[in-house]
């Protein structure tokens, strides 16, 4: 269920009983309970179909997408010839929900266009991206207009960008970066349209430099051309390409708050002592370790940064202030850094001891189990978001002051 469907957590009555049988048996389970129920709220599938002539560019794309190296052990394989024989999907490596299919090159099989959408499967594909280093050629242009009348959508990627403009610059005796690329748009737009595809969409990317040319543009497109319970999947799983989508992510993700907090008010609807306490940290831990990897703030994400930015790991760590960042989300530290808030605490005591209180009690601990939460990941969100912010600005370089 996407997040923005969620029913009143106040009448959810059935996960008000589950966690407390769960918290009955021990505090270890009821917390796992409540993991399932988070996890499951950003459990939305996106699946992405990514084709193309073989030699292209597929799965370098791939890696890149999901943040991962070349050499990376859980990367698709590279090179120069084609290296992918059947499809293959690569789930997202902190976003599962979210997988890449690197699909077989279809001009190096034997089926034709609206076979080869069988024979990959193409009913569970949400969107497909085509991808060409070159023109776009017929094999292209055939099987976009097989996913079109199967009412899917299709994006064409012209990659390996880095290359030409390396190469133009090479060569030209008055070089343009902008006047190169507009070139190269335009011959791709060209190309498609006298191949009767009307109004195709093409995007300029380099794997390598995913911050540079068109990525942006392409996020956008995707994220607004998708249905609304998918682009929150999509926007996560995005590379912090931008400052801008890091900032989309922080509004996502303050939205959602309220219903984390709403959870924690439900809980706290049950008078059974030290239950909302454990529960509320319960929740602070599980969303703060959804917080750091969705910036790209847990160690490998930073490792991966690191060696694709060409800058040294301590770097990137040095310029980092939250003392969430790089660290291991625990119940240990969360507490740690709530004591270093006297209002956080007295919120959390006072939930406790107004359960207590006839009449009164239950729905005023359900306030205050709500405002606690909602202001503690609200803290810990901005801490991250700002953190992202000077991370992405170091890695490429940026002079601008975070």
């Amino acid at each position: 269920m996407a997040m923005d469907d969620q029913p009143d957590f106040f009448e959810n009555k059935d996960l008000l009983r589950e966690i407390k049988e769960a918290m009955d048996k021990s505090h270890a389970e009821g917390a796992a309970k409540i993991q399932d129920y988070l996890k499951e709220q950003s459990n939305t599938p996106l699946n992405i179909g990514i084709t193309g002539e073989s030699g292209s560019g597929k799965s370098t794309f791939v890696n890149a997408f999901r943040g991962i190296d070349n050499k990376d052990e859980r990367a698709a394989p590279t090179g120069y010839v084609e290296t992918t024989k059947k499809v293959t999907a690569y789930p997202h490596p902190n976003y599962p929900n979210v997988t890449l299919w690197d699909l077989p090159g279809i001009g190096t099989t034997s089926f034709p266009a609206h076979k080869y959408l069988e024979h990959v499967g193409f009913e569970k594909f949400d969107f497909f991206i085509i991808i060409s280093d070159t023109r776009f050629r017929e094999n292209d242009v055939k099987l976009a207009q097989e996913i079109q009348k199967m009412g899917k959508k299709f994006y064409f990627v012209r990659s390996k960008i880095d290359h030409n403009i390396r190469d133009a610059e090479r060569s030209q005796r008055e070089f343009n970066a902008e006047r190169t690329l507009e070139e190269i748009r335009e011959n791709c737009i060209k190309g498609l349209q006298e191949q009767d595809v009307k109004s195709p969409q093409v995007f300029l990317v380099s794997s390598f430099d995913l911050q540079l040319y068109d990525f942006h543009q392409l996020e956008e497109t995707l994220e607004r051309e998708l249905p609304a319970h998918k682009r929150n999947a999509l926007l996560f799983a995005m590379p912090n390409v931008s400052l801008e989508i890091i900032n989309k992510k922080k509004e996502a993700l303050q939205a959602k708050i309220k219903y984390y907090a709403s959870v924690s008010a439900l809980i706290a609807s049950a008078p059974v002592a030290g239950l909302s306490f454990a529960a509320d940290v319960t929740i602070l831990v599980e969303t703060v370790k959804m917080y750091q990897v969705t910036f790209g703030l847990d160690s490998k994400s930073l490792e991966n940064l690191a060696l694709s930015a060409c800058v040294p790991l301590n770097d990137l760590r040095a310029v980092m202030k939250s003392p969430l960042a790089a660290k291991e989300i625990t119940k240990d530290l969360i507490m740690k850094l709530m004591s270093l808030s006297a209002g956080e605490i007295a919120l959390m005591a006072a939930e406790e001891g107004s359960r207590f209180i006839p009449l009164l009690g239950i729905p005023a601990a359900m306030g205050l189990s709500f405002i606690s939460t909602y202001r503690a990941l609200s803290t810990f969100l901005n801490m991250l978001a700002e953190d992202a912010q000077r991370v992405f600005t170091k890695a490429l370089g940026l002079n601008t002051s975070v």
